[in-house]
């Protein structure tokens, strides 16, 4: 824990308590750091409802963590649909309402109880899904998303290992059902990892992986120093490029940060552009002359791709770029969408072109177009204050990859810590 600071001076952090061993073991762990540091934990503890059992399985791990001395809260998804993709779905829910309750318990910091194994299967998947080089290098010990640390300090040890610590000192833990559902690809790896591979070769494979993974994090501080220096990003949600070839990786980045994207676009899309770049859409992001806004290119969220309108919810991340924040006053009833035709209305009010004006975030009782805050039109200040600051799901160059030894001893684990 302590290599993957400094901390944020807030004296609480957080972690996910799914109920299984993993996430076990790290609550039991992080409790002794956090106590040795006169520093607050709370247990997080999701229930997704996407089997008959969860609910019960999601109260006993509130009262484990709690007998354990950790103050846990209950989570509940109560808007997953049942349909395609539900899977992932179910997990970027998940962590949605994690980073929520992170906010408004003060917390800067998520605990994820990753192990070696997960890290090694999340590699093989992306492997098979053809994702490059960056996939060799696994899940981050530490990472920044949407204003928050993702913090994984288990990605050196094996899950044998967290099992038999927990066994050591009576603690039980939950096993997930699903994984031993082999119909799904995910977890047919898992028990590779889990259960067929040797200990000595999952922990050799994780040092190579940890190996790939410092050879990423000095590939994206280039990538963000080249960044630095050729785009500007501008509140409205769009970047200005200037002129010239510039690097795949930089490319990739500006593009699925526009495009409010989890994933890069394709590098078969991204590598003519970068070595010629000219008009083009791509990953939800729409790339042509800056015109009067200056030399070079403008990146812009292509509005087709845009989300449709939500609830204007205090807090709500829109279209995964956009958090509309309240600080007075209410906004019950309205929604938070595009400008889109709108946008012709308030054509004296910026210079920005049309193209730009259609992709801002606006306020709507019905059809009524109540408040666009980034043109200076809203609501009386009286009445209500709102802000909604452009919070892409993944900066453009603010969230460096810290690799998996970060987090642990240089050489894979082979035995518990006393503490983290």
């Amino acid at each position: 824990m302590d290599r993957l600071g400094p901390y944020a001076p807030e004296p609480a952090l957080a972690v996910a308590a799914s109920g299984g061993a993993d996430s076990t073991a790290l609550a039991v762990l992080a409790k002794g750091w956090a106590d040795s540091r006169q520093r607050r934990l709370c247990a997080l503890v999701v229930d997704h409802g996407l089997r008959s059992e969860s609910a019960a399985e999601a109260v006993v791990t509130v009262e484990r963590v709690t007998r354990l001395g950790i103050p846990a809260r209950l989570l509940t998804l109560t808007t997953l649909a049942r349909g395609p993709a539900l899977a992932e779905r179910a997990r970027l829910a998940r962590y949605q309402v994690l980073f929520e309750a992170c906010r408004e318990a003060g917390c800067r910091d998520l605990l994820l109880g990753h192990h070696a194994a997960d890290q090694a299967e999340t590699v093989a998947m992306r492997i098979l899904r053809n994702s490059g080089t960056h996939g060799l290098a696994g899940m981050a010990a530490s990472r920044e998303v949407d204003g928050l640390r993702l913090l994984r300090p288990l990605l050196a040890f094996p899950p044998k290992l967290l099992r038999h610590y927990l066994t050591e000192r009576g603690i039980g833990w939950i096993e997930d059902p699903s994984n031993r559902d082999l119909r799904a690809q995910r977890p047919r790896l898992r028990q590779l990892f889990t259960g067929t591979l040797s200990e000595p070769t999952l922990l050799a494979l994780t040092q190579a992986i940890s190996g790939v993974g410092r050879l990423r994090a000095d590939e994206e501080a280039e990538t963000a120093a080249e960044l630095a220096e050729r785009a500007a990003i501008h509140p409205e949600g769009f970047a200005l490029l200037s002129p010239g070839r510039i690097s795949e990786a930089a490319l990739s980045n500006l593009v699925q940060t526009i495009g409010g994207a989890a994933y890069p676009p394709s590098p078969a899309q991204i590598a003519p552009l970068a070595a010629e770049p000219k008009p083009a859409t791509l990953g939800g992001v729409r790339i042509l002359p800056a015109g009067r806004l200056g030399p070079g290119w403008l990146v812009v969220r292509e509005e087709a791709a845009i989300a449709p309108p939500i609830d204007a919810t205090p807090g709500a991340v829109w279209d995964n770029r956009f958090r509309l924040i309240v600080t007075k006053g209410s906004l019950a009833g309205a929604t938070i969408g595009k400008l889109g035709a709108d946008a012709a209305r308030f054509r004296a009010r910026s210079n920005l072109p049309s193209i730009v004006l259609r992709t801002l975030p606006a306020i709507r009782l019905g059809k009524i177009v109540a408040a666009v805050p980034h043109l200076g039109y809203g609501i009386r200040e009286d009445d209500v204050q709102i802000a909604v600051p452009f919070v892409p799901v993944t900066p453009v160059a603010g969230s460096r990859f810290v690799p998996a030894d970060a987090a642990g001893p240089n050489q894979p684990a082979s035995k518990m810590p006393s503490g983290l």
